[in-house]
Order: structure tokens, then C-alpha cells, then sequence
């Protein structure tokens, strides 16, 4: 079907360009800029990630850090406490990494081309190809989740777009359907105009169900649609039967305060501050043994089902009080303290954990 689909459909950017300039969208924050640093910021924290939860994030990132300069000279907790319920914790570790990567090896200035970006931490080909375009005009591809559904339907591409074979196709489509240098050197914004094109009719109108394929400026030529296949392609991602996990959370509080732990760096929720935790099939007062806690009462809570890329985590936790701020905690963990409850709100903390003390919290049973 990808030679029939390419000998079916025309070129696309024209038409993608002029629907973007009057139809696309226009009014979110990172698109009144060609200041790379913010580009990059708002690449980075849409990846996986919808436009409605990145919002907020993104003005709170650059009240605190205006300039890649204040984001490098930061430290890493703050960056991941302003992090903290956007998830992927990764990209925050990156994004710190970058910031500094940029400082030191490009004075302060993002590189300005594809290739010299893509070296950074944290910048896919995708990304470094948005940020050219943006910011440089360069002629770069992009090939995010949204490319890649326009691209699969346009052309009618039959197979999985996360597998390397059919991803090789979408990327060589990608860069065939470039405007071309001419088309660029005539209008120097188009190629930012045909990159954001791209997305916002992903975003808004080849969407994932329901693709409004009536006001879509791709209808004629595109291959899917002539078909009728709109509904089925791209083709879904071979599902995954997610493995189960089981932990237990300790809630140990004394006198204000409520124990907390930093997580290592790597792996999930890397950075961040939480709860400790003790192995599902201990009872609770071998879990508080585990970190040497006088406990003079316990209260199990509802048990809680949280799911990763990767598994689903059912966390049970464990209300205690602890007699005095002695404790041990196991030497394979990381640093733990007790922290004032009126100064959790400044951690970088998982959301799930964040939403489990809020709701203490609101119900007193913190202390």
C-alpha cells in the first residue's frame, strides 16, 4: 500500500500552510516567540504530554527561569519540584542537563541547526527539526505522534508507526512533502507556518477518533479517505499485557512532620521526594521495623492502583505514628528526613503522592 499511497496523494504543503495561516492555531504561548529557549521548553514539556496540562507548566518554568542561563544555575531539586505532575520525570533531568550542555559548550546560545541540536540531552530528531524550523527556517522534518497519524492516513501506510520499518517510511514521506528552498526563500515563514501546520491538524482535525476528514485541507489527495480507512489507520500499537506490582507505603508522622525520602536520580520518579516503601508482602509493622520507626499506632487506607508506560502499580498505604524522629532507614534507599508538613508543598513530588497527602491533609489526619 505505500507505493499505491504516494502515487494517489499530492503534495501537501501548500495547502497545509494557507489552511495553518488562517485555520491553525495561533494563540498558545510558545508560538509568539522565535527565542529557541522557549521553543525548546515547549517541545520538550509537549512530548507525550496534552497542550491543556502543559500550559500552566510552562508559564510557572518561565517566571521562575526566563533564560536558559537562570534554568542552568538551578538546582535540580527546584527544576524537578516545578516538574513535579507533569510526569515522564526524565525529561526534567534532561531538560536540567540541556540547559547546562548549552551554557557550557555554546555560551549561553542554542545551537542553530538540526544536526548541532539533535547532540543536545534530552533533543530527538523531531524536536531538534521543530526548533530549526521554528526559530531558523531551516528545511527540517518533524515526525511527532501527530505527523505520524497524518502522514499514515494521508498515504494509507498499513503497519505499526512505532516499528522501525514503517517510522523509516513516515520520516522519508516527511522530508519529501518539505516546501521546497525555493518556496522558502520566497517566504521565509513558511516553513514555521507548514511545521505548526502539521501539528494543529494532528491536534485538531486528523485526530485520533473521530477525524473531522469534511474540513480537513488534506481531503483531496488523501489516500486513507478515498478509501474509506480513516478509522483504522494508523494501525494501533500491538497492546501489551502491563506486568503487576505491589508495594506498601509508610504515612509516619510525628510532631508536624512527615517522613520522606529521595528517590535515586535514574528510574521512575528519579529525584523526586516520597513516601518510603516496604515490600507489599511484609505486614505494616515489619515495614516500619524495616526503617527502625517506634510506632505508637497504625491505620491502613485504601489501597491504590497507578499505572506506568511500562506496569501497573497498586501501592497500599499505611497511616503511622511514630513515638520520636528516630529512624534507620535501609542503606539500598535513598536520603530520608522528616519534613515539616507545612513545607511539603516546596518538594518535587509523584503525583500519585502529592494527591495521597493533599487528601490527608485536607482530612487532618496528618499531624
Amino acid at each position: 500500500m505505500f507505493v499505491t499511497g504516494i502515487m494517489l496523494c499530492m503534495k501537501i504543503a501548500s495547502r497545509l500552510v494557507a489552511w495553518q495561516r488562517t485555520h491553525g492555531r495561533h494563540g498558545l504561548p510558545w508560538q509568539q516567540t522565535q527565542d529557541p529557549y522557549r521553543v525548546w521548553l515547549s517541545e520538550i514539556m509537549l512530548q507525550q504530554t496534552q497542550v491543556t496540562a502543559v500550559l500552566p507548566y510552562y508559564a510557572a518554568f518561565l517566571k521562575r527561569f526566563p533564560d536558559v542561563a537562570s534554568l542552568a544555575g538551578a538546582a535540580s531539586q527546584e527544576v524537578m519540584a516545578l516538574w513535579a505532575g507533569l510526569g515522564y520525570y526524565a525529561r526534567a533531568r534532561n531538560l536540567h542537563a540541556c540547559a547546562q550542555q548549552v551554557m557550557q559548550d555554546w555560551g549561553g546560545r542554542f545551537p542553530p541547526d538540526t544536526e548541532s541540536l539533535a547532540s543536545l540531552r534530552g533533543i530527538g530528531p523531531s524536536t531538534a527539526a521543530a526548533i530549526a524550523s521554528f526559530c531558523y527556517a531551516e528545511r527540517a522534518a518533524i515526525l511527532d505522534g501527530n505527523v505520524k497519524r497524518v502522514l499514515a492516513r494521508y498515504f494509507a501506510i498499513d503497519g505499526d508507526p512505532t516499528t522501525r520499518i514503517i517510522e523509516q517510511q513516515l520520516w522519508q514521506l516527511a522530508r519529501s512533502e518539505l516546501p521546497t528552498a525555493a518556496q522558502v526563500r520566497q517566504d521565509p515563514m513558511m516553513m514555521s507556518a507548514y511545521t505548526q501546520g502539521l501539528m494543529d491538524l494532528g491536534a485538531t482535525v486528523c485526530t485520533r477518533a473521530r477525524p473531522q476528514c469534511t474540513t480537513c485541507p488534506l481531503k483531496k489527495g488523501c489516500a486513507a479517505f478515498a478509501q474509506g480507512r480513516t478509522e483504522e489507520l494508523p494501525w494501533p500499537r500491538a497492546r501489551k499485557i502491563l506486568p503487576e506490582r505491589s508495594i506498601g507505603m509508610l504515612i509516619a508522622c510525628h510532631d508536624g512532620h512527615v517522613l520522606l525520602e529521595q528517590r535515586p536520580d535514574t528510574g521512575i520518579w528519579g529525584g523526586l521526594w516520597s513516601l518510603p516503601e516496604f515490600d507489599a508482602a511484609l505486614s505494616a509493622d515489619q515495614g516500619c521495623t524495616s526503617y527502625g520507626l517506634q510506632i505508637s499506632s497504625t491505620q491502613t487506607l485504601s489501597a491504590f492502583l497507578h499505572t506506568f508506560t511500562h506496569y501497573r502499580l497498586t501501592i497500599q498505604p499505611i497511616l503511622v505514628r511514630s513515638r520520636n524522629h528516630a529512624f534507620s532507614a535501609p542503606a539500598q534507599r535513598g536520603p530520608a528526613q522528616w519534613i515539616r508538613i507545612t513545607d511539603i508543598d516546596r518538594l518535587g513530588m509523584p503525583a500519585p503522592v502529592r494527591k495521597l497527602l493533599d487528601g490527608l491533609r485536607a482530612d487532618q489526619l496528618l499531624d
